[in-house]
């Protein structure tokens, strides 16, 4: 089964795992798994409050 990639030279998602444009190597732009007890919880947030997101 193949996954959506993402290239960040282009900023394109494809199939593919050379870029159709570039011919950059593309890769995989998963979230991170969820986990209830949220180890990088705290940085997560400290980082979105520098930036103004909170």
């Amino acid at each position: 089964m193949k996954h959506i990639l993402f290239c960040q030279k282009c900023e394109i998602y494809t199939l593919n795992e050379i870029c159709n444009k570039c011919g950059s190597k593309t890769y995989s732009k998963k979230p991170a798994k969820y986990a209830p007890e949220d180890p990088y919880g705290k940085y997560r947030r400290k980082a979105k409050k520098e930036q103004g997101l909170l």
